[in-house]
């Protein structure tokens, strides 16, 4: 992944800087329209922030003070301009790797005139390392990253004890870390690895039982409109910084989540 990828590179054709060994998203999503081509190209620079390997001013980026929100892997950006939209008090700094989705975010954000949203092109670990300041953070979404459902590909997921380490130390007392998948091995993955970082705590006993966080709502999407149909359930999962790291409790395993019906294998709003 390049220091600063300008439109028209791909992951693939951008030079490495620091390349980690395991990327967590694969080299597919390659079809891309001519109107998000042509967003990507001439829409997607009023929202870029190029990566750079130093933490970035959120003040000087958005023109303003305001909570801050990382949203990791937004997929065709449904989910994140929604939010954006009807919670313009926040900040959303938006981190996808293909120009299919970037360039579909920037259409959404074009067409609702929101000015609360920047967009990095870059592999959200590397952001996440490199751009941010601890305690930057007011909330973290990660809806429906690649689940990598192949044991061999597991090293590959988002989720594991470094990341949610390194994002817990980014966030600001109280902030929150919502995720979500419609894969039930790799929510039981998330509750484990989320459970046992130190420094966040479950608000809920097990799975959120709605799509919630004390910060905005997760919106359904076109998605989960088909997985309801299809009988496909989600599993929603909302931590919390605490204070001070708080001893584990013991071990608990993951609810039987009351079926909240969204699209198992129809594409999340995100898969990095």
């Amino acid at each position: 992944m390049s220091s600063t990828r300008t439109p028209g590179q791909s992951p693939d054709t951008a030079s490495p800087l620091r390349r980690r060994l395991v990327r967590s998203f694969g080299s597919g999503r390659g079809r891309i329209t001519r109107a998000q081509e042509r967003a990507y190209r001439e829409v997607f620079p009023r929202y870029a922030v190029p990566y750079q390997a130093q933490a970035i001013d959120p003040e000087a980026c958005f023109g303003r003070k305001a909570p801050l929100v990382l949203e990791i892997g937004f997929g065709m950006g449904e989910t994140t301009a929604a939010i954006a939209a009807v919670k313009p008090q926040l900040d959303f700094l938006a981190v996808e790797v293909f120009a299919a989705g970037i360039g579909a975010l920037a259409m959404h954000l074009a067409r609702l005139e929101l000015t609360n949203v920047r967009i990095v092109q870059h592999d959200a670990v590397e952001v996440v390392r490199d751009m941010l300041s601890p305690g930057a953070l007011a909330a973290v979404h990660i809806f429906f990253p690649d689940p990598w459902p192949k044991a061999r590909h597991h090293k590959r997921r988002l989720i594991t004890p470094a990341f949610i380490s390194s994002l817990a130390q980014r966030l600001a007392p109280s902030g929150i870390i919502h995720c979500a998948t419609d894969w039930q091995h790799y929510a039981e993955h998330m509750l484990d690895v989320l459970s046992h970082e130190p420094s966040l705590s479950n608000l809920h006993r097990g799975f959120a039982p709605a799509l919630n966080n004390p910060l905005c709502d997760r919106p359904a999407t076109k998605f989960h409109a088909r997985g309801q149909r299809l009988g496909h359930p989600v599993w929603d999962l909302v931590f919390q910084r605490t204070p001070t790291p708080t001893p584990l409790p013991e071990a608990e395993g993951p609810n039987t989540p009351a079926a909240r019906p969204s699209g198992r294998g129809v594409g999340g709003e995100g898969r990095n």
